[in-house]
């Protein structure tokens, strides 16, 4: 079985001597070469999917490098469901899983209400410590007296979703005026501990663009930049683990469904939430059976349709709270093959005009990479 995202700050508190800390990843075993290790770099590129690295590695000679055995150590990983970023990063930052943490999909209805929380638009409402509970890793990290940092765009500051992933971590704004690698590379020699950073450009090229767009194979040069800027001026008493949130794939026009669109899928729905890709219908009392055997019938051979009991009996979210159960759909609309289901009413016109798409369980979506590299990485 591979590891998971869940696994990768554990991993990285062991590597800086954190009591308790598992190091399921046996990165102590593989950088045991290295002198005290006091300090780790975790950056996370979002959407750097395990199925995209040979894509990928055409316009990154890197990651070219990785995937041929050159440089660094690379395993599999897997993330954790809904494959979107905001549970990833939470899940990530507690080392929980979904069912744990709370933070469910990319939207979530708030129980006892009809109002739809996008977690990337998270500021305090719901509070941040109600939505999300647990403590995270960096405020693990803190209270054993290793430093950790978080450097991240000034926009992120103060958000909810800020608050349930790095809740613990100083806070080190940046912008786009400034040289996000030197940036990392100072917090990272400034003094021991962890620093962690976070890019967006590539998922934004998928989803705008489409993966294996000329835009794409930009965003990916991009990163190999970044990573091997890192790469290069790497302390010699340092680690750098780099990972992802999610991968992804690309949805045709003729693979869409809009829920908006079709008065019978639109029957006995109350709220929508999660997105394209894996779908929380919340539906008026009495309707949750009529509504999963509607969907169940015109959504054949595009989706699983399960009810919230049996979305929960999969184990896909991993132990549920009980608290966190109405967060979940009555019924769960989990997308199979390159399908997406739409709700042109409920959100944004831009979300219908996607290309790339991520969020269900399939491998393309879930599969995600470790890449480990030290100061002997660059020879």
């Amino acid at each position: 079985m591979p590891g998971s995202i869940c696994d990768v700050l554990p991993a990285a508190a062991a590597l800086l001597g954190v009591p308790g800390a598992l190091d399921r990843l046996a990165l102590t075993d593989w950088v045991g070469h290295v002198n005290q290790v006091d300090r780790v770099a975790v950056l996370l590129v979002d959407a750097l999917g395990w199925h995209l690295l040979p894509e990928l590695a055409a316009a990154a000679p890197l990651l070219a490098s990785v995937l041929t055995g050159g440089i660094g150590r690379l395993d599999q990983l897997t993330c954790t469901f809904p494959s979107t970023t905001p549970t990833s990063l939470v899940s990530l930052g507690t080392g929980a899983q979904p069912g744990e943490h709370g933070i469910l999909g990319f939207t979530l209805s708030i129980p006892g209400t009809d109002r739809v929380l996008n977690h990337v638009r998270w500021r305090d409402d719901p509070p941040h410590r109600q939505w999300q509970p647990l403590p995270t890793w960096f405020e693990r990290l803190a209270q054993a007296g290793v430093s950790a940092r978080t450097v991240l765009p000034e926009g992120f500051l103060g958000s909810g979703l800020t608050d349930a992933a790095y809740r613990g971590a100083r806070f080190v704004p940046t912008n786009a005026t400034k040289d996000y690698a030197q940036q990392l590379a100072d917090e990272l020699r400034a003094e021991p501990g962890l620093v962690y950073g976070y890019t967006a450009e590539l998922d934004t090229a998928a989803h705008v663009f489409g993966i294996g767009s000329s835009q794409w194979h930009d965003a990916a040069a991009h990163v190999n930049d970044l990573l091997t800027r890192l790469v290069e001026t790497l302390p010699r008493n340092a680690v750098l683990l780099v990972t992802a949130d999610h991968g992804g794939l690309n949805v045709p026009d003729d693979a869409r469904v809009d829920l908006d669109a079709d008065p019978r899928l639109r029957e006995g729905v109350r709220v929508v939430a999660g997105e394209p890709r894996v779908r929380y219908l919340h539906t008026q009392p009495g309707a949750a059976v009529d509504v999963a055997d509607t969907w169940r019938e015109l959504l054949d051979g595009w989706a699983q349709v399960y009810s919230r009991d049996q979305a929960v009996s999969t184990g896909l979210f991993g132990p549920v709270h009980p608290r966190h159960l109405p967060r979940i759909g009555d019924v769960v609309v989990v997308c199979t093959g390159d399908a997406a289901v739409l709700a042109t009413g409920h959100e944004p016109p831009e979300s219908a005009r996607l290309i790339g798409f991520h969020g269900a369980a399939t491998a393309a979506e879930m599969a995600i990479p470790l890449i480990v590299f030290t100061s002997l990485s660059r020879g």
